[in-house]
């Protein structure tokens, strides 16, 4: 009889483990801020700072949001191409056949893939495209992050399509 071999010690286990808790932790921290800002920060700068400091106060939040943003989007990509491939072993070792034999997960993963897509896009956009002017009128429509309301609908639908996969592979 074999010794059961601790998880870790067990680099086939512990590696899949440590990367999906990465991407968790790296999902978490994009979504919680993105929603603290929108919930919170944004609607009570309106509220109690005067309508010339929400821009500049806003804007330091923004300045630091980008940098840690686009450090989670990469992480979470890397280590959703990593999960890929070990929910592949994994389906692979229950079915017989691969990922790309499995039409129900495939349609989710690339509904979620397209989703993050589109915030990588609007990601990209505010960095490349916010304007630093804004004019005398759209001080009342001003948000910390452009498009923040729109990239936490986005997150939502993908932390949906993520709790789908995970129910489809096991």
């Amino acid at each position: 009889m074999e010794p059961a071999q601790s998880p870790v010690t067990d680099f086939t286990t512990l590696i899949p483990i440590i990367n999906h808790w990465l991407h968790l932790a790296s999902a978490v921290i994009w979504i919680g801020g993105l929603a603290f800002l929108v919930i919170a920060v944004t609607p009570g700068l309106k509220k109690v700072v005067a309508k010339g400091q929400v821009k500049p106060i806003t804007d330091a939040f923004y300045q630091h949001y980008k940098k840690v943003a686009g450090i989670l989007l990469v992480v979470l990509l890397f280590t959703g191409g990593i999960n890929l491939h070990y929910v592949n072993q994994l389906i692979t070792a229950q079915t017989g056949s691969g990922v790309q034999h499995h039409a129900k997960y495939l349609t989710i993963f690339f509904i979620k893939l397209f989703l993050v897509l589109c915030l990588l896009t609007l990601f990209l956009y505010t960095v490349v495209f916010k304007s630093d002017d804004v004019e005398d009128g759209e001080e009342e429509s001003y948000e910390a992050i452009p498009f923040q309301q729109v990239a936490l609908w986005i997150g939502f639908f993908i932390l949906l399509c993520a709790s789908a996969m995970k129910h489809l592979h096991q």
